[in-house]
């Protein structure tokens, strides 16, 4: 992944906001709140949301139709639920529960953008009671979660990935943003756990699993189901033991493969980047450019140079 410049990102994410909002004054439309799905899964969904409205738009009472948790990246807006109300601003996580009624209202001023995650009931209370919360704290009490350092990091990496449309892994997002917000919104202290000594042989399985088809559409709930553990319990066994989560190692062993095959054969740029499990040849250039320090082509060139008399004098 290639590095993001922090004013990029919230250039970004703003103009992105303001064209909108100078959409709206041009048309004279209400406003309104437009979501585009950037991913999904069978038991959860992802959308960048970026709403119009102002103080001259009236609020009017929703209902969550799932679990959700709201990562505000940009704008202002109130938001009432029956656990209360609370002030959104970006870096804070919205919080609604299955089912309950709530209202987002912009007296103050216009515009805002989230990244939305939406959860079925069932996967999130797994995902909660995962993560070490009872069965009273698997529902939220809280409308919100203000901006702190413990969510900073998923924040980021959420809002770059909306808006910059990076190669990320939603699900392996979707379960950790859950997990977090439901271990702050109780007051429960962060995860310090070892993993278990079973755990080692099933992710070691894992990886032999990834080794052998870098390629294949693997998923965070295929590898959890291989190693009979919940995505919850996978992602985090992995990530301690490995030192990075399961799509960081299969992006990066893609990246091998098709380092290998660059110097192996003839085979056009294009054609490595399918084959090893790539579906955009741009995102395979900005990943391999990241990993290797430079792209494809250059990489094949300078490795497949025979070496100079000088050059391999001055190596010995």
């Amino acid at each position: 992944m290639l590095p993001i410049r922090r004013g990029d990102v919230l250039g970004k994410i703003a103009d992105d906001l303001h064209r909108a909002l100078a959409l709206r004054a041009v048309e004279g439309t209400p406003g309104r709140a437009a979501g585009t799905r950037i991913a999904a899964g069978e038991s959860w969904t992802v959308a960048d949301v970026i709403c119009t409205s102002g103080p001259a738009d009236r609020s009017f009472e929703e209902q969550h139709r799932s679990v959700s948790i709201g990562i505000v990246t940009a704008g202002t807006f109130q938001y009432l639920s029956p656990n209360g109300r609370g002030m959104m601003t970006p870096g804070s996580l919205l919080l609604g529960n299955d089912g309950e009624c709530f209202e987002c209202g912009h007296e103050h001023a216009a515009g805002d953008r989230c990244v939305a995650f939406h959860y079925a009931p069932a996967f999130f209370e797994r995902i909660a009671a995962d993560a070490g919360a009872s069965r009273g704290e698997r529902r939220f009490r809280t409308p919100r979660l203000p901006p702190i350092p413990a969510l900073s990091p998923l924040a980021a990496r959420a809002a770059a990935g909306a808006a910059l449309a990076l190669e990320v892994s939603w699900e392996e997002m979707a379960v950790d943003i859950a997990a977090a917000a439901v271990r702050l919104a109780a007051g429960l202290p962060p995860h310090s756990a070892a993993a278990p000594a079973a755990a080692a042989a099933r992710v070691t399985e894992s990886v032999r699993r990834i080794e052998r088809e870098p390629g294949a559409r693997w998923t965070l709930a295929q590898l959890a189901a291989g190693a009979g553990q919940s995505p919850f319990h996978y992602l985090r066994t992995f990530r301690q033991l490995v030192g990075v989560t399961p799509h960081q190692f299969i992006l990066r062993a893609r990246l091998r493969r098709a380092a290998v095959r660059l110097l192996a054969d003839d085979a056009k740029v294009i054609e490595v980047a399918f084959a090893a499990g790539f579906g955009d040849v741009s995102n395979f250039n900005a990943a391999f450019r990241a990993e290797f320090g430079v792209t494809p082509r250059a990489y094949r060139a300078r490795c497949k140079q025979p070496w100079s008399l000088a050059g391999a004098s001055a190596a010995g």
